[in-house]
């Protein structure tokens, strides 16, 4: 297919008609490589009738520059080898010194051969007319050029179109002879670029199917037209299978043609060598797109003249996009450079780039990308280069580039010494994100080089920059003997001080899932005086750790753990980089202590800071914020958080990912969000942290079963999941309530004896404790199990106590319960209103319906009797009247005429709806 090449083809064919009635040309087809000089030729070959039309063919060939009368010879040849014998003995009668120079390979031109030899032409064009084609014209023989020479000069008589093609740029073109043959053109057609319309019909013909605008649009912008570079690109689309569609333009801009590369190779190892160094420093020079001119030709070994003169000719070859824009026209003509490029010549220009960029005091990465291609260097620069690349590369997020470039700085650093002892810790720094094992290996290696034990702890911190990362037993190990070769923070004084703290800090924080670690960390904390401690990191890290573990193991004043947590948020700076590895354990104690209001002034600062330098606050301290919302009891923030955090992947690192999503587990019990839950669940136990948190994940099974239900196996699972985390010591109510669902569960299935035990435990480690919360929410628990008589009492002192919480949704659930035990009068209206105004502030999903009939009807008719309900609870899980009667031990009547008040008063029908309400009541009441 020839695409907008019909203005070339109808100039020909008109001189083609003018040879034909004795008015004979000559045309020339001139433009750069891959423009399509030579398939305008075939075209016009193919387009005429051989029987009226004598063709002759001739391509010129670079290595035959030598060979005398090579044009010719195929000229004549074409056509002799196609005549009969005796038209053949007829054109060559009267021409014997051509024939003698045709078949003896004479090397001498003189005016008889010449005349001869344009005899022969007006013999055979004397027969049909003459399109005579010669290709490449550039590279034709000496003797060749003088005779199209003195041809193109006598045509008249000879019925006859000489049409010539010419590569712009080549050093060829300009010979003297090349030019005297163009200067007797009549034309010289320059085909143009193709069109993004014939682009489109090329994409459509190679890849099978009508492509998308932007695909077209993605293949005529990296061609830029050019035939060459466009049907390369398609022949390699074509082989890959890839479609024409708007997805893929990725791949129509970086197309990768070996032939399109050997191609450009070819033409370049054919130029001077001038050009071909403009060429190389190009190529080398290249930067994001940008080169320096100074740099280019210094590389180049040109002045100014000679690189503006060879930078002319590439841009005529077709090789560059812009005469005065240094880029090359396509991005095989990069590779194409560098292939004509032996490996000791491209890492000298490499090495020389180098040292002209350090010279000029280019940034560090511009220098790197340099010394990167060579195996060693020998300046003595090159290694604090390459690391302030590396520091380059980590901070606009990059550590495996940093990696390459620090490993490429090893290469240079041969000596076993402090230096070599930096490269490999800051190594290990860069490749902790991506290749923990290699980053342990790394500063393995770099600890004997070090010279003091301060050196030593704070490469072992390097690995482990975060508190909260998780350290698995080899990293432990390394940080257990970096913290014994310091001494302890008591044995230090100044100096070393620090750095013990965070190597204990995070060695405790290693331990929080063992109950003996844990009650040994509050011990410490106790031990240690606080007010000192906030003033320096390792402080903070130490005592964000201790109080962390306080607040798991609910051991101490609830009251005191948060006065020192908000301690440590009055000497964090909200815009300190990596704050979040202390503020968010910081959260979570806060969050236990039931004093999450108190973190609101940092978060607060922490946004509007971001908002000032045009920032933002990133992923931790974005789901700090969520799990604010959540203690605060505000559901829809809660779910919308929850499954935040779920899919932070990548955003944060895996360990406080998980340490989020496990907490986050806990908590969303309370918020009963089964959407979250059943997204939660769905992690692989064996990224957590452990099993203490997987049992956490575990406790989202509950509220699952129970919707089901299966509430003797919910049961199950909230006592399996309760006992792993007292084992391990986490005994706080408020972030892990799995005995309110125990209470609950076990008191519809009619073990009172065993709610009533949990109700007290979970009454007496949340008084030790102290939390407002977890002391409400547990009175209300009581109430559930006591006597009417009792339970009003419980649940007043439960909603007292709850109005000094800020978690609203314990206090809905509190005043709700206290409203329906009260059942009627101006208290009961009153506490029944505020419930539904509350479940409306702290946005419940469900607003049970006994609740709205009872605020709505004003009566204590909705209330269930302590006898109705056991009856009820009896009825739905699953007993008849007569088995309900056995187990309370009163006539069948007596369970009828319960279950009768009880769907009179709930306003239903029958089992199945009386089921729903309980559901409502009983399970919310819990959760």
């Amino acid at each position: 297919m020839l695409l907008d090449r019909g203005a070339e083809l109808a100039v020909a064919r008109g001189a083609l008609r003018a040879a034909t009635e004795g008015r004979s040309s000559l045309l020339l087809v001139a433009g750069p490589l891959g423009i399509g000089r030579s398939a305008l030729l075939r075209e016009l070959s193919e387009r005429v009738d051989p029987k009226t039309v004598h063709v002759l063919r001739a391509n010129a060939a670079a290595g035959e520059r030598d060979f005398a009368f090579g044009v010719v010879r195929q000229l004549f040849d074409s056509v002799l080898t196609t005549a009969s014998g005796p038209a053949r003995e007829r054109w060559f009668a009267g021409a014997g010194a051509a024939r003698q120079v045709l078949d003896d390979g004479a090397d001498t031109l003189d005016e008889t051969i010449l005349r001869d030899l344009r005899s022969l032409l007006a013999e055979v064009s004397a027969t049909a007319p003459l399109l005579v084609l010669v290709d490449d014209l550039q590279w034709a023989d000496a003797w060749s050029l003088r005779w199209l020479a003195h041809i193109g000069l006598r045509l008249e008589g000879l019925r006859m179109l000489l049409v010539c093609t010419l590569r712009d740029g080549d050093p060829g073109a300009g010979d003297p002879l090349v030019e005297e043959v163009a200067a007797a053109s009549a034309h010289v057609l320059r085909p143009a670029p193709l069109s993004l319309a014939a682009t489109g019909e090329l994409v459509r013909e190679h890849l099978g199917r009508p492509a998308d605008k932007e695909f077209v649009r993605a293949c005529h912008e990296t061609s830029r037209g050019n035939p060459l570079f466009l049907l390369s690109g398609l022949s390699e689309l074509s082989m890959t299978g890839c479609r024409p569609l708007a997805r893929n333009t990725h791949l129509a801009r970086s197309p990768r043609s070996a032939r399109l590369r050997d191609r450009i190779t070819s033409c370049l190892l054919m130029q001077p060598q001038p050009v071909r160094d403009a060429a190389a420093g190009l190529a080398i020079a290249a930067t994001d797109g940008q080169q320096d001119c100074r740099l280019v030709g210094r590389l180049a070994g040109l002045d100014d003249v000679g690189l503006a003169r060879a930078l002319r000719a590439l841009h005529r070859l077709g090789l560059l996009a812009e005469a005065d824009r240094w880029r090359f026209a396509h991005p095989a003509v990069r590779e194409a450079v560098e292939c004509s490029l032996s490996s000791a010549e491209l890492q000298r220009r490499h090495e020389a780039a180098a040292a002209i960029l350090y010279e000029y005091g280019r940034p560090a990465e511009e220098v790197a990308a340099h010394l990167m291609e060579v195996p060693t260097s020998k300046h003595s620069w090159s290694v604090p280069v390459l690391r302030s690349a590396a520091d380059a590369a980590s901070h606009r997020g990059a550590p495996e580039l940093a990696a390459r470039y620090l490993q490429r700085a090893l290469l240079d650093a041969v000596e076993q010494d402090r230096t070599r002892a930096r490269l490999l810790v800051e190594l290990a720094a860069a490749e902790g994100s991506f290749d923990s094992s290699a980053a342990e290996r790394h500063i393995a290696q770099a600890l004997p080089l070090l010279p003091t034990a301060r050196d030593r702890a704070t490469a072992a911190l390097r690995l482990s920059p975060c508190v909260t990362a998780h350290l698995n037993p080899a990293r432990i190990d390394l940080f257990r003997r970096a913290a014994e070769d310091l001494g302890g923070p008591d044995a230090q004084e100044g100096a070393g001080l620090e750095e013990a703290q965070r190597l204990e800090a995070r060695l405790r924080y290693a331990g929080l899932c063992d109950d003996a670690q844990l009650k040994d960390a509050v011990a410490r904390l106790r031990a240690l005086e606080p007010t000192g401690l906030v003033r320096s990191r390792g402080g903070r890290e130490l005592l964000a750790v201790l109080l962390y573990a306080s607040a798991l193991g609910a051991d101490g004043e609830a009251a005191e753990v948060a006065r020192q947590a908000r301690g440590i948020l009055e000497w964090e700076p909200a815009t300190a980089p990596g704050h979040g590895s202390v503020v968010h354990l910081v959260l979570l104690t806060l969050v236990g202590a039931d004093s999450v209001q108190a973190a609101e002034p940092w978060l607060n600062a922490a946004r509007q800071s971001a908002g000032r330098d045009g920032g933002s606050l990133g992923a931790d301290p974005h789901a700090q914020r969520e799990l604010f919302q959540l203690a605060l009891g505000r559901l829809p923030q809660a779910r919308e958080g929850a499954q935040r955090v779920v899919d932070l992947d990548g955003a944060v690192s895996e360990e406080r990912h998980c340490l989020y999503a496990a907490v986050l587990a806990a908590l969303t019990l309370s918020a009963r969000d089964a959407q979250s839950g059943r997204r939660m669940t769905t992690e692989e136990p064996g990224q957590l942290l452990g099993p203490v948190p997987a049992a956490l994940l575990g406790l989202l099974q509950i509220s699952q079963q129970a919707r089901a239900g299966d509430a003797a196996a919910a049961l199950d699972t909230a006592m399996h999941c309760g006992r792993q985390l007292e084992c391990a010591g986490w005994r706080n109510p408020v972030l892990f309530p799995w005995r309110p669902w125990a209470i609950s569960l076990s008191h519809r299935l009619g073990d009172h004896h065993i709610a009533r035990a949990l109700a007290a435990e979970e009454y007496s480690r949340a008084r030790e404790w102290g939390a407002p919360v977890a002391i409400g929410r547990a009175l209300r628990l009581q109430a559930l199990t006591e006597g009417a008589g009792a339970s009003v009492d419980l649940l007043r002192e439960a909603v007292e106590t709850l109005r000094g919480s800020v978690n609203e949704l314990e206090l809905f659930k509190a005043v709700r319960d206290l409203g329906q035990t009260l059942g009627s009068g101006a208290e009961a209206d009153r506490l029944l209103r505020e419930a539904e105004e509350l479940a409306k502030s702290c946005g419940v999903p469900w607003v049970p319906a006994a609740v709205a009939r009872m605020a709505s009807a004003r009566t204590a008719a909705a209330v269930l009797t302590r006898a109705e309900s056991r009856v009820a609870a009896l009825a739905v899980s699953g007993l008849t009247n007569r088995e309900i009667a056995t187990e309370l031990q009163v006539s069948a009547r007596a369970v009828e005429k319960h279950l009768t008040n009880s769907y009179r008063k709930l306003g239903v029908s029958g089992r199945r709806q009386l089921a729903a309400v309980l559901h409502d009541t009983h399970a919310h009441a819990s959760c």
